[in-house]
């Protein structure tokens, strides 16, 4: 016996060292690999002259890199995902603008269908790019056969739009239908009761009631007029077509096949791909014998340098551009999250950094947590004392977004951007029909009338509602206030224009809520200029990402992927039962993330979504 126990211990001594100097083997080879490929000298793709840079608008577009962890994520898991940060597509644009190699631009709208995951104010930028490409002389050519409103607002710059002859083309306005769960949580006995200031607040609605009200309605009609106004006018400029035409269009045709679209003038010309190629092996000066034409995507020419056309710096003086994309969180946050603590950290580290000279706030959110939002907003409120804040609005920058932002030197947004949103609420659950339904019954013992008062086994009482309704008018006025301060506007202008309303970034510079209409690019112009830097700066992103991990893990990904002959899959679209089946998924996903500690949110209304 004490043989074996002694045999049994080295045993397990054995094993334990054997894993251990594994482990250390394992670490050493990757710590090599690393040094190897940090060490290696990255050359980037070849561009051969008289290329076309293909743009696919199933492209994945978001403000910030993806973080490390979704690099090394999508790599365990296999996923090849299509994905540029908005800034390096425009960024890639205005390089392809100067490259001569570049003779012209494709965008791929053959699965047009996948670009619901980006706004319009980002298509605008990424549209005012096209622009100044094609009065840069180069050709721009566009070719789909299932355009939908979206993906032709950026398609309608190009030369020449051609449309499958199967084809149709979508337009028929601009639309928002919100899903309303009131009834199935009385149906299965779950009690909501609300706070809120601001009779827009529409936050709350889809927990309260069946349909819009009225004042609901009035803002999201307001919003839709003017982010179709927008739309109207910038396709009536690119393809010389009064507005009011394309609104006859919307409502006298709705789905145009290839012969309507061309004869209404949104198209050029109806051809199958195979003649669209012809045509650019004719503007690359290829062989006729090529597949195709000479040509490189977007994600690859993004790898090419820009420094000799200008388009890349290098500067000890830093324009340090912040990404708060996402839900803003109580805490550090997850990705895809605006985490309070994380993201005043990285303020308060900006703010003594003295290399970095000014700070542009990239917001993208429609809000969340107040108590996180206030911890951001002191931080740049101390930030600005000390250099210059200037907020960029993108798709959305409501709510919490909005209360972030307030305290800048100038905030810039897109016309088409939703902003606004100035109004807190709180919702209280309670499971007691539910349970009581169920024959669960609770009972309560306490030392003071409120001791429960945080329990979801019963509704709340009238006393109890009074003392949340006066947490919520506190934070209200509080918000009021900052944005009044903020602004230099009355605060009883304020209360006039808040109430939770949802404005469009025009809207809102014409009531003083933004100073200028303008993307990201122009939002750093502007504060280069206001830190008097000259030519003398660059650009630094936070938060900040691996760039070995995109190096490494994303790019051996693909090239091994390629070299087994593995295509990405495109993703397909899903039939509309399992769109409102992601929508509802949406909503519980939101409630997930409700965590602020007072219960209290500025956020912007739940399922507002514009298709």
């Amino acid at each position: 016996m004490r043989n074996f126990i002694k045999q049994t211990f080295a045993s397990l001594v054995g094993t334990l060292l054997g894993l251990i100097i594994f482990a250390g083997l394992g670490t050493t080879g990757l710590f090599l690999l690393i040094l190897a490929a940090s060490s290696s000298k990255d050359t980037g793709p070849n561009v051969k002259d008289k290329s076309v840079l293909v743009f696919d608008l199933s492209m994945k577009i978001t403000d910030n890199e993806p973080s490390s962890g979704e690099l090394f994520q999508n790599t365990i898991s296999g996923v090849d995902e299509d994905r540029m940060a908005l800034r390096k597509v425009v960024e890639t644009l205005e390089k392809a603008r100067r490259d001569p190699r570049i003779v012209g631009i494709y965008i791929d709208a053959t699965n047009a269908s996948q670009t619901g995951n980006v706004g319009y104010a980002s298509l605008k930028e990424i549209r005012k790019a096209l622009e100044e490409f094609r009065a840069a002389g180069k050709k721009i050519v566009a070719y789909g056969s299932d355009w939908s409103e979206k993906e032709y607002y950026v398609s309608s710059v190009a030369d020449s739009i051609v449309l499958n002859p199967l084809g149709m083309m979508e337009i028929n306005g601009l639309s928002s239908q919100p899903m309303f769960l009131a009834g199935a949580l009385q149906k299965y006995g779950i009690g909501v009761q609300v706070v809120r200031v601001g009779k827009f607040k529409g936050a709350v609605e889809p927990f309260i009631l069946n349909k819009l009200s009225p004042e609901n309605r009035e803002q999201t009609q307001k919003l839709l007029d003017d982010v179709w106004g927008e739309w109207r006018t910038a396709i009536g400029a690119s393809r010389k077509i009064e507005p009011n035409q394309l609104q006859a269009i919307a409502d006298n045709q709705s789905l145009l096949e290839a012969t309507q679209a061309k004869t209404s003038g949104l198209v050029d010309r109806v051809q199958y791909p195979d003649e669209v190629v012809a045509d650019l092996k004719k503007l690359t000066n290829s062989d006729k014998e090529d597949k195709t034409f000479r040509q490189i995507s977007l994600n690859s020419y993004a790898q090419v340098s820009g420094k000799s056309f200008g388009v890349e710096r290098n500067s000890k003086n830093q324009i340090a551009v912040v990404y708060a994309e996402g839900e803003i969180v109580d805490g550090k946050g997850e990705d895809g999250q605006v985490g309070g603590d994380r993201f005043a950290k990285i303020f308060n580290k900006l703010r003594q950094d003295k290399d970095v000279k000014a700070v542009v706030l990239r917001i993208n959110s429609p809000g969340g947590s107040a108590t996180a939002a206030e911890v951001m907003q002191r931080e740049v409120k101390l930030t600005r004392e000390v250099k210059p804040v200037v907020v960029s609005m993108g798709d959305v920058a409501a709510s919490g977004g909005y209360w972030i932002a307030s305290d800048s030197n100038r905030i810039f947004a897109e016309p088409n951007t939703i902003t606004g949103s100035i109004g807190v609420f709180g919702m209280l659950f309670n499971g007691e029909k539910l349970a009581n339904n169920n024959g669960i019954t609770w009972d309560s013992v306490k030392t003071a009338r409120y001791a429960d008062s945080q329990t979801v086994s019963r509704p709340k009482s009238p006393q109890e509602l009074e003392i949340y309704q006066r947490s919520v008018n506190r934070i209200y006025n509080m918000f009021l206030n900052k944005v009044s301060q903020g602004r230099k506007l009355p605060e009883q202008k304020v209360a006039e224009i808040a109430q939770g309303r949802v404005w469009s970034g025009e809207a809102a510079k014409e009531i003083g809520l933004v100073d200028e209409i303008g993307g990201l690019n122009t939002a750093i112009a502007y504060t280069v200029k206001q830190a008097k830097l000259g030519d003398d700066w660059e650009v630094q992103e936070y938060p900040r990402t691996s760039s070995f991990g995109e190096r490494f893990f994303g790019r051996a990904t693909e090239e091994a992927r390629t070299a087994l002959g593995i295509e990405s899959a495109q993703l397909k679209s899903a039939n509309p039962l399992t769109t409102e089946f992601q929508k509802l998924q949406q909503e519980v996903e939101i409630l997930q993330k409700m965590n602020d500690p007072q219960g209290v949110y500025a956020r912007l209304p739940f399922n507002l979504k514009i298709e």
